[in-house]
């Protein structure tokens, strides 16, 4: 497992995967990767033209359909156009933006990272056979979970902190819905996966000096985004624990082939999973139903 690699992905003929933010970076990787390995990828993306540009080059094994996680309408339209998968991808998401409100009044990167993945997962649950991987980000080792202010109505916005608490939300909720699946005797298994520090557009639109800064840091210091989706490839494809973490394995975990990861003490606190649960739940209106 030291190097694993897309050479190991096992052969995905006959399965449906949805990867959300596959238009670019490390979904159209991730994209790619699946079709190439067999498998009928459906490219859940806010930019339809750039999904469909990607899509051109993965053949028939490849269909494009709109999905804006910052609005809880067009997640529910994505849902109801699903008649099934086997495994879904919780992969897009936005970072360090000034403040601003997805069409529901979240704010924005714990809207689109982890309220409107939320209430996708929740609403395509019934239809996934297999799994559902959800990209997190060593960043949760920054965040904090407020639960009395979730989306930056009170306290004074701060861009990382915010992205922070996404990220850290992203990893409680695979946890905790792992933890669901299994009370519940489903079959379904949850895990989640980080890129590392890979090379991807997720680092020029902070809209600050520090898209300049960070593409520096990119051509210097960080893996290409093939790299950093192999940890989303092998929680998506291989053998893996139930609520398992997977990362890139050299360089304190910002670089490498992929394996196990570790996560903060606070990505393991079960009862702030259990009150952000229920917090998503009130805030999406979307409940999961664990006996489908």
């Amino acid at each position: 497992m030291s190097r694993w690699d897309t050479s190991n992905i096992p052969d995905q003929s006959g399965r449906t995967i949805i990867v959300t933010g596959a238009n670019s970076g490390l979904g159209a990787v991730t994209a790619r990767a699946l079709a190439g390995a067999g498998a009928q990828v459906v490219l859940a993306c806010r930019d339809v033209a750039k999904g469909e540009r990607v899509a051109a080059d993965l053949g028939e094994r490849a269909e494009v359909r709109k999905l804006d996680l910052a609005d809880l309408a067009s997640v529910r339209a994505f849902a109801d156009s699903i008649e099934r998968a086997d495994v879904l991808i919780n992969n897009a998401g936005v970072m360090a933006l000034p403040l601003r409100r997805t069409a529901d009044g979240f704010e924005m990167q714990v809207g689109t990272n982890h309220l409107g993945h939320f209430a996708l997962t929740g609403l395509l649950l019934p239809k996934i056979s297999d799994r559902i991987v959800t990209v997190a980000s060593g960043a949760h080792s920054i965040g904090k979970i407020d639960l009395d202010d979730l989306n930056w109505e009170r306290r004074k916005y701060q861009r990382w902190a915010a992205y922070g608490q996404a990220k850290l939300a992203n990893l409680m909720f695979a946890y905790e819905l792992d933890r669901r699946l299994t009370a519940a005797g489903a079959s379904q298994i949850s895990v989640a996966a980080h890129p590392g520090y890979a090379s991807t557009d997720l680092q020029s639109h902070t809209e600050s000096i520090l898209d300049t800064v960070m593409a520096l840091g990119n051509r210097l210091f960080a893996q290409s985004a093939e790299m950093g989706a192999l940890p989303g490839l092998f929680a998506a494809t291989a053998e893996v624990k139930h609520g398992g973490y997977y990362g890139p394995t050299g360089l304190g975990g910002l670089r490498g082939y992929p394996g196990p990861s570790g996560s903060s003490k606070l990505s393991r606190d079960e009862a702030t999973a259990r009150g952000l649960w229920e917090l998503s739940e009130k805030l999406t209106g979307v409940t999961f139903d664990f006996a489908a």
